[in-house]
């Protein structure tokens, strides 16, 4: 998967994650349609690759794939001083309880299957907050 190059709100880019080319393909849709800039990795591997073609708003970040699962994702984010504040989505059919005991360093969690309407309000509200208003928490 490559760049979708519709200008976005505020010029946005959000990088998405995911193994799944079915969900990566409704994602891309959604928020190019919403006038994101979407770049998109079918694995951690690939999504490694993306960030060093690119710098991302924001990042939705699939938490079990293969060659890189997401844990992995978001220890390199993290580790990147370019990146380390970027607001991470962390999504998984597994409940939140089970991937704190395997992950930290995302901002937010959704549990799959997700509706749109609150995957769309947690980009709204990790993207628009005010400027000087500190970066949202990160779990850890």
């Amino acid at each position: 998967m490559e760049k979708s190059k519709k200008a976005g709100p505020a010029g946005k880019t959000i990088l998405i994650v995911d193994d799944e080319f079915g969900v990566l393909e409704v994602l891309e849709f959604i928020l190019s349609d919403a006038g994101y800039t979407v770049v998109s990795a079918l694995n951690g591997q690939e999504a490694i690759a993306r960030l060093e073609e690119t710098r991302p708003d924001l990042a939705i970040v699939d938490f079990m794939m293969p060659i890189l699962d997401g844990n992995e994702v978001i220890k390199a984010i993290r580790s990147d001083k370019r990146l380390r504040n970027m607001p991470l989505i962390l999504a998984s059919a597994l409940p939140e309880k089970t991937i704190r005991e395997r992950c930290d360093g995302y901002t937010t969690f959704l549990r799959k299957p997700y509706r749109t309407e609150q995957l769309m309000e947690e980009i709204s509200k990790l993207l628009d907050h005010p400027e000087g208003k500190a970066v949202p928490k990160i779990v850890r």
